[in-house]
């Protein structure tokens, strides 16, 4: 195979250095490769990781490998080239398969209370069962589980716990126990402060945090994936459920309020935070960068957020970066995405397992 070469600077943790990267085989090399074809030139970025996914998933549930197969597109040509999976119906492994598509790591299918979350997602189940699912799904997928941590009550009127602290707990033991770690969604208050005592590995959404909670996750190395534009959707739900569920309403209200002092109190207290899309359900894929620019929105500086998105994502789960014989997964960028987020919508070059998947 002949050599590609690409030409500008290299971001990663180190800062930026200006330089040719070579694609021999697949992999990256910074040994200079005689009669490479120029490929592309501009700032080179590792592969955008999309750390809250949920490829095969839509509103009704699962849906179509054909459907799955244009989502999974619409975030590879997007520049999102490692998917975290939190949690899908639909068995995607066939999506492994294929070297064309973004790399996906499985969660299984999310596990929740019986008729306390959305239909045709999750495993529905009570908290006497929890352990053995967890192990199901834990020996599923990919060395994650996910679980719903809260949604709403109808008997309280009001989000609560999906399941006694003692059962999150013995989930997590379980879990642990099949080398596996632990994310959960977690909207409110209640059910955080159990899931951290626990030993949860991660927390999706995470509105509810408060100052000595974030402090307790970055002591631990539990880490957090925002959503904040999932989290902006708080209103309409409030107003959804206002009149059957007042006091629902008024806490999705609050959360919104604080959700980003939650966030920066996070950022500031030093929790690993990672972009996710939540694409699927009523999210969309093909958007991480809205994501990215939402998170900077926030407040959060604008190189951190692109880290977050990248190589320290890449790092978290077991991949590299841009560094001499890693997988040659990266973007190319016409212009520095640290001064202007918006160029991620929009790369100029894709380069998934070496190949040149996407250009502009």
């Amino acid at each position: 195979m002949s050599a590609l070469k690409f030409s500008g600077p290299v971001l990663g943790e180190q800062g930026e250095e200006v330089r040719d990267l070579y694609v021999v085989d697949g992999r990256i090399t910074f040994e200079p490769q005689p009669g490479a074809e120029t490929a592309g030139r501009g700032w080179i970025v590792p592969g955008l990781v999309d750390a809250h996914n949920h490829l095969g998933l839509e509103d009704g549930g699962a849906v179509s490998e054909k459907d799955t197969l244009a989502q999974a597109l619409a975030d590879r040509d997007t520049g999102a080239l490692l998917l975290r999976d939190c949690g899908s119906p639909a068995d995607t492994r066939w999506v492994q398969e294929r070297e064309d598509l973004p790399r996906l790591i499985r969660a299984g299918r999310h596990i929740a209370r019986t008729r306390r979350y959305i239909r045709h997602y999750a495993h529905e189940v009570e908290p006497a069962d929890l352990p053995a699912y967890v192990v199901q799904e834990a020996r599923r997928g990919d060395g994650w589980v996910k679980l719903v941590g809260d949604w709403i009550s109808r008997d309280a009127g009001d989000l609560a716990p999906s399941f006694p602290a003692e059962a999150f707990a013995a989930a997590i033991e379980a879990a642990h126990a099949e080398g596996a770690k632990v994310t959960a969604h977690c909207f409110g208050r209640e059910v955080l402060q159990g899931l951290l005592d626990a030993g949860i590995d991660c927390l999706e959404h995470g509105t509810g945090l408060s100052v000595d909670q974030v402090e307790q996750m970055a002591a631990q190395g539990v880490a957090l994936v925002p959503t904040v534009l999932q989290t902006d959707k708080f209103p309409v739900f409030a107003e959804q459920g206002r009149e059957k569920f007042p006091a629902y309403a008024d806490t999705m209200e609050s959360l919104h309020a604080r959700r980003r002092e939650a966030l920066m109190a996070a950022h500031e207290a030093g929790v690993a935070l990672y972009v996710g899309s939540d694409g699927g359900g009523t999210g969309r894929h093909g958007f991480l960068w809205e994501e990215v620019r939402a998170m900077h929105e926030m407040g959060m500086p604008a190189a951190e957020v692109l880290a977050a998105a990248s190589w320290r994502a890449r790092e978290w789960l077991g991949f590299a970066g841009l560094e001499e014989g890693a997988e040659a997964d990266f973007v190319v960028l016409d212009r520095d995405p640290r001064a202007d987020l918006s160029v991620l919508a929009e790369p100029e070059r894709v380069v998934l397992r070496g190949s040149v998947v996407a250009a502009r």
